[in-house]
């Protein structure tokens, strides 16, 4: 018997539409955007993009200002500094489930995703090799079982692919590199079941990953400021 599954609705393609937008630096920080011109470019009601856009202000990627409209959120220091803290506190603490309680097919998985990483990294595939370490984040997170993390995570992993490309475009391919290497020193800690060596690695690898974004920001200010 086949499992059914409901197509994404219109207003989840408007929001994943205008999330890509954002998250890819063609909206930028501080930016109005404007419900008419989006509605005309993508052929959709007024009502589709508002709803689109209340749907990515849960995802901290837009704020809707009563009376003057919605606008991308701000890319600064403290957004950047708050994200990377909060996704390290959730993912060395589901981390710690994962080292302890993986079946060897939540390793193959890890194990597939990583070698996908890498092959698209070779290619030069950057949007493909973000997309893979999304899912194999996502794919860590299966011993969560907390509700409200899951959550909270989904709602954040917007900002996390928007930091991510902000930092790519200051670091290039140094910053995929730092990627692949933080993924196989954890799956070998998981490996291990060395919960302890998981959370120093995640804790480390979300500070680098901070500081390569908040160098991405500074460096963005200095040439606007020369």
């Amino acid at each position: 018997m086949t499992t059914f599954k409901p197509r994404e609705t219109l207003t989840e393609q408007v929001a994943r539409h205008i999330e890509n937008l954002i998250a890819f630096g063609q909206l930028r920080s501080g930016e109005r955007i404007y419900e008419s011109a989006m509605a005309k470019q993508m052929d959709v009601s007024h009502g589709s993009i508002r709803e689109g856009l209340l749907l990515l202000e849960k995802r901290h990627l837009v704020r809707n200002v009563p009376r003057k409209g919605a606008f991308v959120t701000e890319l600064d220091d403290y957004f950047v500094r708050s994200l990377y803290e909060i996704l390290e506190l959730y993912l060395t603490h589901t981390g710690r489930k994962l080292a302890r309680q993986w079946q060897p097919a939540d390793m193959d998985k890890l194990e597939s995703l990583y070698q996908q990483m890498r092959a698209n990294f070779e290619r030069n595939d950057l949007m493909r090799f973000l997309e893979l370490g999304i899912e194999y984040t996502q794919a860590s997170l299966a011993y969560a079982d907390n509700y409200f993390i899951v959550s909270a995570i989904d709602d954040l992993w917007p900002s996390a692919k928007r930091c991510a490309f902000v930092a790519f475009q200051n670091g290039g391919n140094r910053v995929l590199e730092d990627n692949l290497v933080h993924m196989e020193e954890s799956i070998q800690a998981i490996k291990d079941r060395d919960e302890d060596r998981l959370a120093t690695i995640l804790k480390r690898y979300a500070e680098q990953q901070c500081r390569q974004v908040l160098e991405a920001l500074a460096s963005h200010q200095a040439r606007r400021g020369a």
